[in-house]
């Protein structure tokens, strides 16, 4: 028979026996700070890699900037932009440009500028040059005016000392260096009275530019108060004009000749035809201008010429391409009936 105190130890066990149930919520309570310290850990780990790749970063970064610092100028100039922006040659021309502006203006190419217009060297200033145009196929006309009015040898020298110039223009064969070219350049060493326009393709539809390249060449060859323009199917009183030229001595601005107008012709095919006739306004009629036989320009309308020949709208004339240059110039027109050639044909 169970005592008392037997029982009461049975019943103590009992109660202090664990149940399976709180065993497993013990254990499970005990896994989930691992599992929080866990995670923590990987996410240090991935925040710590990406802290030290951004570091990493920017040290190649600092790294580069410092290489490239001493290279690349913090401020740029003026030519560091145009040289990145591929202008410098613009730049450059139009320098040159200005430049050519400013040497313009001190040579008295401008009539308002009338005491620069002096030589600083004070070498004596020619009177005139006279271009007289001429043609591969026209060695017997100028054979004929070497005869005549057109000095040779020794006194077309001493005609220069003078001060008048006079040579026969021409261009180049549009084949360069062929008999051509080569028949000019004999007879030129042999006379010494051609100036040979280089860059001019000789050609009657050539013209218009023709005159630009002579004026431009004569002025940069020969300082002179005049610059005259003569074809070479007139004879021409050397005495008169010379005469006419020094009674104009020191003038500025002077556009003269045998002035004329004239119907613009607008259909195709015909002798004188325009291509640009529209231009002229629905009357049809040419604007006041030397005729193209003979024609004077002073100095300052000459160099006018060599400085703007770039931008200068030929027609498909040539006195009609000087009148026009003309027509936006103060120049004063002077109308002379000793300048209306008569033909030597």
């Amino acid at each position: 028979m169970e005592t008392l105190a037997s029982a009461m130890r049975r019943e103590n066990r009992r109660s202090k026996a664990p149940s399976s149930s709180s065993v497993a919520t013990a254990l499970a309570s005990g896994r989930v700070p691992l599992v929080m310290a866990f995670l923590s850990c990987l996410a240090w780990l991935y925040v710590a890699g990406r802290l030290w790749q951004d570091a990493q970063t920017r040290a190649i970064l600092s790294g580069f900037l410092e290489k490239s610092s001493g290279s690349v100028p913090k401020v740029l100039s003026v030519e560091d932009k145009l040289r990145n922006l591929g202008c410098k040659a613009i730049g450059s021309k139009i320098v040159e440009a200005e430049m050519d502006l400013t040497k313009a203006k001190s040579e008295g190419y401008l009539w308002g500028n009338r005491t620069a217009a002096v030589d600083s060297d004070k070498k004596k200033q020619l009177l005139a040059v006279i271009g007289v145009y001429t043609g591969f196929g026209s060695r017997l006309k100028r054979n004929v005016f070497r005869g005549s009015w057109m000095p040779r040898g020794d006194a077309l020298k001493k005609l220069e000392e003078k001060g008048v110039v006079i040579r026969f223009v021409i261009g180049r064969s549009a084949n360069r260096g062929d008999s051509l070219d080569r028949n000019i350049d004999d007879e030129n060493r042999q006379t010494k009275d051609f100036l040979i326009l280089e860059s001019h393709e000789e050609a009657a539809e050539e013209l218009p530019s023709k005159a630009k390249f002579f004026f431009s060449a004569a002025v940069e060859t020969w300082d002179a108060e005049f610059y005259v323009k003569v074809e070479d199917n007139i004879n021409l009183d050397l005495a008169g004009l010379i005469e006419m030229l020094e009674g104009r001595r020191g003038s500025q601005g002077l556009y003269m000749g045998c002035m004329k107008s004239g119907v613009v012709i607008s259909e195709e095919g015909q002798q004188w035809y325009e291509p640009d006739w529209w231009k002229f306004g629905d009357s049809k009629t040419y604007f006041r201008h030397a005729s193209g036989s003979l024609f004077i320009l002073s100095k300052n309308l000459a160099r006018y010429i060599n400085i703007n020949s770039a931008s200068l709208q030929s027609y498909a004339h040539d006195d009609i391409s000087v009148g026009s240059w003309m027509m936006g110039l103060n120049a004063t027109y002077v109308d002379d009936d000793r300048l209306c050639c008569s033909s030597s044909k």
